[in-house]
């Protein structure tokens, strides 16, 4: 990577659904950009160099200017680049909902994947149950905020929150495959409506990691022996406080 110019370089990995929205939405504006993967077991002095306070992935460079958090990385990119199709809208307070709803997805749904991945038995039956309601609290509120309106989300093309719950939700079969099964039909149909309307969106198809490479690296991650860095995860749930 060093010595390279390219304008738009993202540093991430392969399987990350937080970065493979990044990757989307430069797709979805017609941005060229170099990809550089990260080993998350031995992180690049590059990584660290451009985001020394969370160190993870996600991060864009833009004309060498670093710019960490896929929520964050999405609006910059909105931003600057204002050729259609806009992921946001123009109307602040649709803005504003669309937000709001990112961040719960990204702060309860994702975050209550942990619990799942490293529970077993009843435990895991339970906190099963509750990502299932933090899912159906995200199922009625889209309901109530866009009426009629999803998907897509934004004006019939893909707009900021199909690509946040697109490129995580969409890979919902490997994690079925690998770890447990988390999404029911039954229990949330409006929600896995749009979720199979995204995963027939060519962009999302090209962008998606295929589901049985993707199930192997979770086999990799989650089951035992664990790496140092999933090892520190994996104690630091089980140290956690539980309800």
């Amino acid at each position: 990577m060093e010595g390279k110019e390219s304008e738009v370089v993202l540093i991430g990995t392969w399987a990350s659904a937080f970065c493979k929205r990044v990757e989307l939405a430069l797709k979805l504006k017609g941005i060229p950009y170099e990809f550089v993967e990260e080993d998350l077991e031995n992180k690049s002095e590059l990584l660290l160099r451009n985001n020394p306070v969370h160190r993870k992935v996600p991060v864009l460079l833009h004309k060498g200017k670093a710019i960490p958090e896929s929520l964050v990385i999405l609006e910059y990119i909105d931003e600057y680049w204002t050729k259609a199709p806009r992921l946001l809208p123009d109307d602040p307070y649709q803005r504003a909902k669309i937000r709001f709803w990112a961040n719960y997805h990204d702060e309860k749904i994702a975050q209550a994947i942990t619990p799942i991945i490293f529970s077993e038995g009843k435990e895991r039956e339970k906190v099963i149950e509750d990502f299932q309601q933090l899912l159906k609290v995200f199922e009625e509120g889209i309901e109530r905020d866009f009426q009629g309106k999803s998907p897509f989300l934004h004006g019939g093309n893909l707009g900021f929150l199909d690509l946040v719950v697109g490129t995580y939700a969409c890979n919902y079969q490997a994690f079925h495959d690998s770890i447990a099964v988390v999404f029911e039909t039954e229990k949330n149909p409006q929600f896995f409506s749009w979720l199979m309307a995204l995963k027939d969106h060519p962009r999302i198809k090209e962008t998606l990691p295929p589901s049985d490479k993707l199930a192997t690296k979770y086999k990799e991650l989650f089951l035992p022996p664990y790496s140092k860095r999933i090892a520190t995860i994996r104690e630091r749930y089980l140290q956690s406080p539980k309800a």
